[in-house]
């Protein structure tokens, strides 16, 4: 179960030029939690992610981060911040110059002072917990998809964070690959007791590791559901969840099923070609 919140979106207001994205969004993420979000195509959801991780500023509100408000943080307050997460982004971000093990040691050398031999050993346990301590030389064009981003993981992982953030960690997956990868956020939360804030659409890894979703909507700019994802599928009322949940087209107009079956059958005779 979460514990107490370790992040408060509060009032967030942001956008783009002139164009609104949020307006009035705030919610919590609990310590301990697997938190996603949802919503459909072009509605910010990694857009969001990048605000909390301090990439994109707000232009009011307040995004606190394990007590630390990173909007109004200052220089040493921010990179105090910062060393509490990590950050996988969508594709793994790999420097493809470098190899698996250089790639993890990166966080782990600009911002501690360890001396190398501690910071190679920090390095390889990172990638044995996500079961790359054999492909630790491997260079990211050397393996797989899924690899990548197992190895994106571990070095969002380097410096010890509290909390993960993901996005789009399924993308591009196979559905057995995806699913292990879903196993591997359970078991990293249970083990470590990391928090993940996650931004997916898939909906097998929805259901799979997600104790609580929020969806986002570009129409109201906020928040149109928040809850489980099984509560959200059986009990929302709201046309665009349950179409997202189930996986459905667009519903008919109101109105358009009963008109279609009161509307009389054509006659043979009318529906024949005239002689």
């Amino acid at each position: 179960m979460a514990g107490d919140p370790i992040i408060s979106v509060e009032h967030m207001r942001t956008g783009f030029g002139s164009a609104v994205l949020f307006e009035d969004l705030s919610f919590t993420v609990g310590r301990g939690e697997v938190f996603v979000i949802l919503g459909g195509s072009g509605c910010g959801k990694s857009t969001l992610l990048k605000h909390m991780i301090g990439l994109y500023e707000p232009w009011k509100g307040r995004i606190d981060i394990g007590g630390h408000d990173i909007v109004s943080a200052d220089e040493a307050e921010r990179l105090a911040i910062l060393q509490m997460i990590g950050v996988m982004y969508q594709q793994g971000a790999l420097f493809g110059s470098m190899n698996l093990i250089e790639n993890v040691r990166l966080p782990l050398e600009e911002f501690t002072r360890l001396p190398n031999a501690a910071i190679d050993a920090v390095a390889l346990a990172k990638l044995k917990l996500v079961g790359l301590d054999g492909f630790a030389f491997h260079m990211p064009s050397e393996i797989s998809g899924g690899m990548r981003k197992r190895a994106a993981i571990a070095r969002a992982m380097a410096l010890d964070p509290q909390i993960l953030f993901l996005d789009e960690p399924s993308a591009g997956l196979d559905p057995i690959t995806s699913a292990e990868l879903d196993e591997l956020i359970l078991q990293l939360r249970r083990s470590l007791g990391i928090t993940f804030v996650v931004v997916t659409h898939e909906l097998a890894s929805i259901f799979a590791i997600a104790d609580r979703v929020i969806m986002l909507d570009k129409e109201t700019k906020g928040i149109i559901a928040e809850g489980s994802p099984v509560r959200l599928r059986d009990e929302s009322t709201h046309p665009f969840v349950r179409r997202f949940f189930h996986r459905s087209a667009a519903e008919d107009p109101p109105g358009a099923t009963m008109a279609a079956a009161a509307a009389p059958a054509a006659s043979p005779a009318a529906a024949s070609p005239a002689a």
